[in-house]
């Protein structure tokens, strides 16, 4: 018999509230158990001591990690052999002896084994909730029910590799600025650091008073090289408290609203969101997960809080009988076309395709976002950097212009 262990879990009631507490049992599939039978939805399970995950597979703790590209191909693998009539577990055996991610190669091995004991494949995975996460193990448990796991694994691959293509348009959008204001930052440091202190040597040599631009840059040179350590601290500690408060409920709530109130931004990461929350709510609805917890997973893997409670109180506006496009009408963040489409998807019983053209439509309206951001920012990033260094070269040879008063 397995040890029991101590699991933090985190569930919705039928009242609709969010408990958390903790629970000791065999596995996180034994405490999802545990709570479905005392009527709660299980929201997250994991196990307490946070490193038993890594010491059970012998992942270093800096080691490799999974990505969900790496997961998606695991999934369209899996679900091609499954597809050729392969067992489960001869077609995990194959897939633990050729996936090149360490990591991940010693949990499917890990995975293999627990349905080898007879464990089913959403219990077995839902033990490695870092990797494979609440709707990917919920949609599994769907397609498993239902009888096609092979087309909920290529419907899961498809979702991941969407949500892949999605992020890296952003992450592409997002470098070329972050690349040249570190290049701006880091010029402007060697400039302030060694290059105004040398100009600051030679004036005072010729002595005189100096213009009152160029007096503020070597004070502001002169504070930095001999107090860089304190704004490097500031930075840290800057950084780190705005982890913490963004950890919090309050700062969550804040910070999504803020990010989508951005001037510019602000508008991409909403349609980022919609795109997210479209295509998570179609490809449950073709899984056949039920709506409620659709609604349920949705709210968890939104991504933005906002939208989670928005989510949350469609969830419960369904529970009491309504339609599920209305009470998005309620909420700002869902614009009128969703909730139409949401609401023609109802009435003709296709809501699932609609929600797929509602998530292409967004992704193709990032696309557009991205290139016309991109255009956007190379030219005021380059003239920001041409202004900053370039005022600092005006403020240095400033004094040039009446080097002879200085002299004399």
């Amino acid at each position: 018999m397995s040890p029991a262990l101590t699991f933090e879990y985190r569930a919705r009631d039928r009242s609709g509230t969010v408990r958390e507490g903790q629970l000791e049992a065999s596995s996180a599939a034994a405490v999802a158990r545990t709570l479905q039978e005392k009527g709660m939805v299980p929201l997250r399970v994991a196990e307490r001591r946070v490193a038993a995950l890594d010491r059970e597979l012998k992942i270093p703790r800096l080691g490799k990690k999974v990505k969900p590209k790496a997961v998606a191909i695991f999934s369209r693998q899996l679900a091609t052999m499954v597809n050729s009539g392969l067992t489960l577990v001869r077609a995990l055996t194959v897939l633990h002896q050729q996936t090149e991610n360490p990591a991940l190669a010693k949990v499917v091995g890990d995975v293999r084994a627990r349905v080898e004991q007879g464990s089913s494949l959403s219990a077995a995975l839902a033990e490695h909730p870092k990797i494979f996460g609440y709707l990917y193990v919920s949609m599994i448990q769907a397609g498993e029910v239902s009888g096609a796991l092979d087309e909920t694994l290529l419907r899961l691959a498809e979702t991941l590799e969407s949500a892949a293509r999605l992020r890296s348009k952003v992450r592409s959008a997002m470098a070329y600025p972050a690349v040249v204001m570190s290049l701006v930052v880091l010029v402007v440091s060697a400039m302030m650091l060694f290059i105004v202190p040398i100009f600051e040597r030679i004036y005072n040599d010729l002595g005189g008073k100096l213009p009152f631009p160029t007096q503020v840059l070597i004070s502001i040179s002169d504070i930095l090289g001999k107090a860089w350590w304190a704004g490097a601290l500031v930075i840290i500690l800057a950084v780190f408290g705005f982890r913490r408060w963004v950890a919090t409920d309050d700062g969550r709530h804040a910070w999504d609203g803020f990010k989508l109130k951005m001037p510019v931004f602000g508008k991409l990461v909403k349609k980022v969101a919609l795109s997210r929350f479209a295509r998570t709510m179609a490809v449950l609805s073709r899984t056949g997960v039920p709506v409620l917890q659709a609604l349920d997973i949705v709210s968890e893997t939104s991504g933005n809080a906002l939208i989670s409670d928005a989510v949350r109180d469609v969830r419960d506006a369904v529970k009491r009988g309504e339609s599920l496009a209305s009470p998005l009408s309620r909420h700002d963040v869902f614009p009128p076309m969703v909730v139409q489409m949401m609401t023609v998807g109802e009435e003709t019983g296709a809501l699932d395709t609609m929600l797929s053209k509602v998530s292409e439509f967004y992704d193709q309206e990032v696309d557009d976002a991205v290139s016309a951001l991109v255009s956007l920012i190379e030219p005021l990033l380059i003239m920001v950097m041409g202004v900053v260094v370039g005022g600092i070269l005006i403020c240095l040879y400033l004094p040039m212009f009446n080097i002879g008063s200085l002299i004399q």
